[in-house]
């Protein structure tokens, strides 16, 4: 998946666009682009907030943002094959204007925050968005409707313990969606389907979730820097690592070792934390 921004800024002139994946265009704030196969035969189009274009495969025009900011995203084949059918290859949309959709809108901007932060939260979060917004799109915009799995029960225990393994294992790196779907032999979109019956929560959020345990871990010995452990936990950054930390476990990095001086932690305070991650 990729993201980036069109803005009168960046596009005073008309430009011409080639684009090979399907791309779902998301207005920042109201305003109008113009579209045209060719420069001289352009249509102004009107977009309000939140409102979207769905382009299919092989987008070739011209265009010109005029006063309207958009986020586009483009959308890997890989992602709505497997959202279809494990077996499928190319997927078909339908070109879509004007869309307004609650759950693919949150996707978006979910994408556009995360564009705009840098993109701290690292690979895994944007391949577990982009296959939700595959599945989403597959089931709502697909010329051929998606051929629906029946994914019953769950991941069994012997599947979720390699995956646990598995980020265990690697952590400091790069995680994928599809690196967790090979490790049990699953498709990504069947994947995350089971992953959550069985979990209750997605893959992103468990990989988070073990990051911080360790990180923990390390916080009780004070011969580690925030810095160090933020990197071997994970994290991009230290201030990405603070505000994962925080959330889940109501406190910062810092504050949190303090309830740990040495290597032996108070009884009081890992059953004050123990507590509170409970009831996150």
């Amino acid at each position: 998946m990729r993201a980036e921004i069109h803005s009168p800024e960046s596009a005073t002139e008309p430009r011409f666009w080639t684009e090979r994946q399907p791309v779902l265009a998301m207005a920042l704030r109201t305003g109008s682009i113009e579209i045209g196969l060719h420069r001289s035969k352009m249509k102004r189009f009107t977009y309000s907030t939140g409102e979207m274009r769905l382009s299919p495969h092989r987008l070739e025009k011209w265009f010109r943002t005029d006063d309207l900011h958009v986020v586009m995203i483009a959308i890997s084949e890989t992602a709505l094959a497997a959202a279809a059918d494990e077996t499928a290859g190319k997927v078909e949309l339908r070109s879509r204007d004007n869309l307004v959709d609650a759950r693919v809108g949150a996707l978006a901007a979910a994408v556009n925050a995360e564009r705009s932060a840098g993109f701290p939260s690292g690979r895994l979060f944007l391949d577990s968005v982009e296959q939700a917004l595959a599945v989403a799109l597959v089931n709502g915009d697909a010329v051929h409707p998606r051929s629906l799995g029946m994914y019953r029960g769950g991941l069994g225990p012997a599947r979720l313990r390699r995956v646990k393994e598995f980020v265990h294992a690697n952590m400091e790196g790069e995680l994928r969606l599809s690196e967790l779907a090979q490790s049990v032999g699953l498709s990504t979109a069947h994947f995350s389907e089971m992953f959550r019956k069985s979990m209750g929560e997605t893959p992103h959020q468990f990989v988070l979730r073990l990051r911080v345990e360790r990180a923990k871990e390390m916080l009780r010995s004070a011969e580690s820097r925030i810095l160090d452990v933020a990197i071997a936990c994970g994290f991009k950054t230290q201030q990405h690592f603070a505000r994962v930390f925080r959330l889940l476990c109501g406190a910062s990095p810092t504050e949190y070792r303090r309830y740990f001086p040495g290597r032996v932690a108070p009884r009081a305070s890992e059953t004050y934390f123990q507590e509170h991650n409970q009831q996150v």
